[in-house]
């Protein structure tokens, strides 16, 4: 009772602390449209119109957020059930999350950046039954009451080569100042590799735009990460014309989706992507290509089956794990088409024969989407988004899971193969430069690749408040 009471008053009150916080002490501005709160672009917002008037330089600054997702989903069919499995009886989930950015700025050119964070709630079904699960705000590790940790803890060094003019906007994990538009920049710490890489401009924050992790994220990319999201390494980046070149190398757990609790490097991913910035008719768009190499101790998911067919048990991967490496790519592209019209896609494969180390089983994923700004109807600043992606295993994936095997977020016992088939739509609603409230519909097609599960309706709500 002491702790559904906790649950229940705790997105409230951490709202009014996060504005009571930012009214008292009187800093922190707007984010730039664009701009992702969360995630710590390595590469800092660069406004490309002429410079008028210069941001004044940052030796500090301190912003905050606040996000509340509720969702909830009715009785659907389900032939069987597994551990792995969406809940079929129905259920509605929340979670809150409260995030102070605290950065300064110790020397030329660096930024030193904390991020603590106060966590909450849990996903539908403890995020499990799902490959896109359907909420990126969802964690998988929940709790009832709000719990204290620190995600990032980061050290940014921008090297410009060139005439420093290019202005950069005061935002979340972002000091304002003049940057030049050919540059090198270096982060080194603990955060997310998606805070670098694979970002795009119109669907990669769960804060403000869409939520099902295929559609933020590429699903294939199985990054390095803790069971929260983040760990420490290190990256480079190198921009040249409409050029940038990145490269990383991040911590793996020590197991499959766990906990990163120290430094150490003997498990890890190797990662690079390249990026061509682009005009079309006037209107800014990118191209990006991101490959990676994981290397730890991981399991083959025919090993794991031949095992259990031995045994007469369902497959285990944790009995098979050896060391040995696994790859993957994705394609990321985004296109303006008009001042309130964008779109993006991606397009994304692993070489799946082996189990999915942190992130989830998406062995070949497509998406696409389209974001509209609402000048059209007189709400400039509300955003309407449109996307589906499709998401498939591979023949060793689907060998596993039809012989009872699990996975990080799937495994219903059985396997009805079929893709897994997402669609998306969300409309949010700015109420002024500090409060956005968004409405979320997701239609799940064949859950966790199983023609015998589904379909279900996913509602989403979502409050978010930033200063």
């Amino acid at each position: 009772m002491i702790k559904s009471r906790i649950g229940a008053i705790w997105p409230p009150l951490a709202v009014a602390v996060v504005l009571g916080f930012s009214t008292w002490c009187g800093f922190g501005a707007e984010p730039v449209a664009g701009a992702d709160p969360e995630r710590p672009a390595a590469t800092p917002v660069i406004e490309t119109r002429p410079m008028v008037n210069a941001p004044t330089a940052e030796r500090w600054a301190v912003h905050g957020q606040i996000t509340h997702v509720t969702q909830g989903h009715r009785r659907f069919h389900a032939a069987y059930s597994g551990t792995n499995s969406l809940d079929s009886a129905g259920q509605t989930k929340e979670t809150t999350d409260a995030t102070i950015y605290a950065g300064v700025r110790p020397w030329r050119g660096a930024e030193l950046w904390l991020n603590p964070e106060l966590d909450q709630g849990f996903g539908l079904s403890n995020t499990v039954g799902v490959a896109g699960f359907p909420s990126g705000e969802a964690y998988k590790i929940g709790a009832n009451t709000p719990y204290l940790r620190l995600p990032r803890a980061f050290l940014r060094q921008t090297i410009n080569l060139g005439v420093v003019d290019q202005p950069v906007e005061a935002a979340a994990n972002q000091l304002a100042g003049l940057v030049s538009a050919d540059r090198i920049v270096l982060t080194v710490g603990k955060f997310s590799a998606t805070d670098i890489f694979d970002t795009n401009s119109f669907a990669h924050d769960p804060r403000v735009d869409f939520l099902n992790w295929s559609i933020i994220d590429a699903g294939p990319f199985d990054y390095a990460a803790d069971a929260w999201g983040f760990t420490y390494g290190g990256a480079a980046e190198w921009s040249a014309g409409p050029w940038t070149m990145r490269g990383g190398v991040f911590q793996l757990s020590k197991v499959p989706n766990g906990k990163v609790t120290r430094v150490d490097f003997d498990q890890y991913m190797v990662v690079a992507e390249a990026e061509r910035r682009h005009e079309w008719m006037g209107l800014p768009g990118k191209a990006k290509l991101l490959g990676f190499m994981n290397r730890g101790r991981m399991a083959g998911y025919d090993d794991a089956v031949r095992l259990g067919q031995r045994t007469g048990q369902a497959p285990d991967v944790s009995l098979v794990r050896r060391r040995s490496s696994s790859s993957g790519a994705a394609l990321n592209i985004e296109q303006g088409f008009s001042s309130n019209v964008g779109a993006f896609a991606r397009l994304g494969i692993n070489q799946g024969r082996k189990e999915a180390y942190e992130f989830t089983e998406i062995n070949n994923s497509v998406s696409a989407g389209v974001s509209i700004k609402g000048g059209a109807w007189g709400r400039a600043e509300d955003a309407l988004g449109l996307a589906a992606v499709s998401n498939g295993l591979s023949a060793a994936a689907r060998r596993h899971f039809s012989a009872g095997g699990i996975g990080i977020l799937i495994g219903d016992g059985a396997l009805g193969y079929a893709r897994e088939q997402i669609a998306e739509v969300y409309y949010a609603l700015r109420l002024n430069q500090h409060f956005y409230f968004s409405f979320d519909v997701q239609r799940l097609v064949h859950p966790a690749y199983n023609q015998d599960r589904g379909p279900v309706t996913i509602l989403g709500f979502r409050a978010h408040a930033e200063f």
